[in-house]
């Protein structure tokens, strides 16, 4: 289910409206049945215009076309007064949804409604320079969660014109998106979301010059003239048309050579560049659009603390979601950015002599005499270091800053909740829309499109991991042959589905293994007794005791335990003990009940 596009901390009462993907609304962090689909054709209509009279001959015609019953008014009302109910605020004096001469209103501020929020950074994106401006950009683009209305809604024409609408305004926005990013010399991070584009829309011109000139800024100016001679091949074919003359000139401009500033920026002295040691931003980045935005700006901001974390079990994309700050991040951090890890390929832990001279050497202070001479360069210099898959607190507390300049970002799958202050943001599992669009970018649309159920339950047998959504996609982009039914077949088997999500060095039981290790082991076997014994999806306190074979009491310690250590889920928002629901993550859970760590489990002392 699509999350609400709102800020992290959303008050429960608060409602969120999404149209930029399916239609959603959430009031806090609950998403609201909207009723029978002809219920949802008004809603969404109305949110069309949001705050504008929508006019009763248009409603109808939205919801029975060219064929309204005679029933068609009365109808409406009912529509209309289930609507109400369901989106009825705290305010009686102010309702959200009126009748007026001209028809229905539906009031909707900004921050409630992605469409209104998405209009009004591209309208603060226009005529800024390029760094705000791709800045901006991004941010509206990470609103999408899909082809927006989703595909049952548009068994209304008029609300298929509007998705049309909707998709052109997306389509532009990443335009102006791209362009400023290629401005700003991130052709690599641009090229291949362009090629995705061009094959869905090859006839628009300003896409695919931005595709070329991608092309040709990373260094492949072959393919950048083959982009062209296709355009100008296809406009020939389908329209009997030359390329335009804007068009023209950039095939000239890259025939002559395109790679003048890259060569310049080369050529530059490497005292005049900060150290990046970052690993490479994924290209096919998908989803966790509020934690990058959450965490771009806690980053950004000189008084919100210089520690920040992110949390989540194994595959969850920490990393991904760290490294792509990061990346953004580049104009604010004039000494450089690195990232290191704190465990080695076995996943053990690394020892604090090697982890120094590794951000000695990265730094150019080789030869640190210990964590007092890091954190005294870390105060002096405005420097991002990304401390990745930290395994507790103790293997990190000596690397951390005491004050100054520099910033830190851990990444981990449990709390850390020995290290103070820390900002922690949860990084949840993508939704199943946000999985698609990554397993599409992997194995192709046309395959997905070609059996979408089979698509749906690979990536619901995933359990929103991006890395086992990468992983399947990895493997089935190998195995041509493999029909999506098979491979979905496979990975709904609970005995097979760990061994299915392999692909090359790239193992995800590996990973789980390694997070497994890192446990105290009492902690492991508890998670083991919970995996066997409650069940699929969430659980409750008196569920747990049972399959833990203690009391409530040690129940809850264990529980929240394994919410530190990151193996076990629990809701936002506060909640008794009692009444909360916990959740095993589905891929630990299989990886538990398929390794027999379900044995009796010792109560902590």
């Amino acid at each position: 289910m699509p999350r609400p596009f709102a800020q992290p901390a959303a008050s429960p009462g608060t409602l969120r409206f999404s149209v930029l993907g399916p239609l959603t609304v959430h009031r806090g962090d609950r998403a609201l049945n909207l009723g029978p689909l002809k219920q949802r054709v008004v809603l969404a209509t109305l949110l069309g215009s949001p705050n504008t009279p929508v006019s009763v001959d248009t409603l109808t015609d939205a919801v029975w076309h060219e064929d309204p019953p005679r029933t068609a008014r009365k109808n409406l009302q009912v529509y209309v007064s289930a609507l109400r109910a369901l989106l009825a605020d705290d305010d009686p004096d102010r309702p959200r949804l009126t009748h007026t001469c001209g028809g229905y209103v539906l009031r909707v501020a900004e921050d409630e409604l992605d469409l209104l929020r998405f209009r009004s950074l591209v309208r603060e994106a226009e005529g800024q320079e390029p760094r705000p401006a791709a800045r901006l950009l991004r941010q509206a683009l990470d609103l999408w969660q899909g082809p927006p209305l989703g595909d049952d809604l548009r068994q209304s024409s008029r609300l298929a014109e509007e998705a049309e609408r909707l998709e052109l305004r997306h389509l532009t926005a990443y335009e102006s998106w791209a362009e400023a990013e290629l401005e700003l010399g991130g052709a690599p991070a641009v090229v291949e979301g362009l090629r995705d584009l061009v094959e869905q829309h090859p006839l628009r011109e300003r896409l695919r010059s931005a595709w070329m000139c991608a092309l040709s800024r990373s260094g492949r100016q072959a393919e950048a003239l083959g982009a062209y001679d296709d355009y100008r091949q296809l406009l020939a074919r389908e329209l009997g048309l030359e390329p335009g003359g804007a068009m023209a000139a950039r095939y000239r401009t890259i025939l002559a050579g395109d790679g003048r500033a890259a060569a310049a920026a080369a050529t530059r002295p490497p005292a005049a560049r900060p150290p990046a040691v970052l690993p490479p931003d994924l290209v096919d980045f998908t989803g966790h659009g509020e934690e990058l935005r959450y965490l771009v700006d806690l980053l950004e901001d000189d008084g919100a603390g210089r520690i920040v974390l992110l949390s989540g079990p194994a595959g969850a994309g920490k990393t991904a979601l760290a490294v792509r700050a990061a990346h953004q991040l580049g104009d604010r951090f004039a000494d450089g950015r690195l990232c290191v890890s704190l465990r080695d390929a076995d996943g053990r832990t690394r020892p604090l002599s090697a982890v120094l001279a590794e951000l000695g050497e990265r730094t150019g202070q080789s030869g640190l005499s210990g964590p007092e001479a890091w954190r005294e360069w870390l105060a002096r210099h405005r420097v991002l270091v990304v401390l990745d898959d930290v395994p507790d607190e103790r293997a990190v507390r000596p690397l951390l800053p005491c004050g100054g300049r520099g910033r830190v970002l851990l990444t981990a799958r449990g709390q850390l909740g020995g290290l103070a202050p820390v900002h922690r943001i949860g990084v949840p599992p993508l939704g199943t829309a946000e999985s698609l669009q990554l397993l599409a970018g992997l194995v192709g649309q046309g395959r997905v499109r070609a059996d979408r159920e089979a698509a749906l339950r690979i990536v619901r047998a995933c359990g929103g991991s991006p890395l086992a959504v990468r992983v399947s996609g990895m493997r089935l982009a190998v195995l041509r042959h493999v029909p999506l039914w098979e491979f979905a077949d496979r990975l709904t088997d609970p005995a097979g589905a760990l061994d299915e999500l392999t692909s090359g060095d790239v193992s995800v039981r590996r990973w789980l293994a390694h997070g497994w290790k890192a446990l105290p082991q009492e902690w492991g076997r508890a998670a083991g007794r919970l995996a066997a014994g409650t069940g699929e999806g969430p659980f409750g306190l008196t569920e747990a005791a049972e399959a833990l074979g203690c009391d409530e009491r040690n129940a809850v310690r264990v529980v929240e335990a394994l919410i530190d250590a990151g193996m076990v889920t629990s809701p936002c928002g506060e909640v008794t003990a009692h009444a909360a629901q916990y959740e095993l993550p589905h891929l630990i859970r299989l990886y538990a009940r398929g390794s027999g760590l379900g044995t009796p489990v010792l109560t902590p002392g």
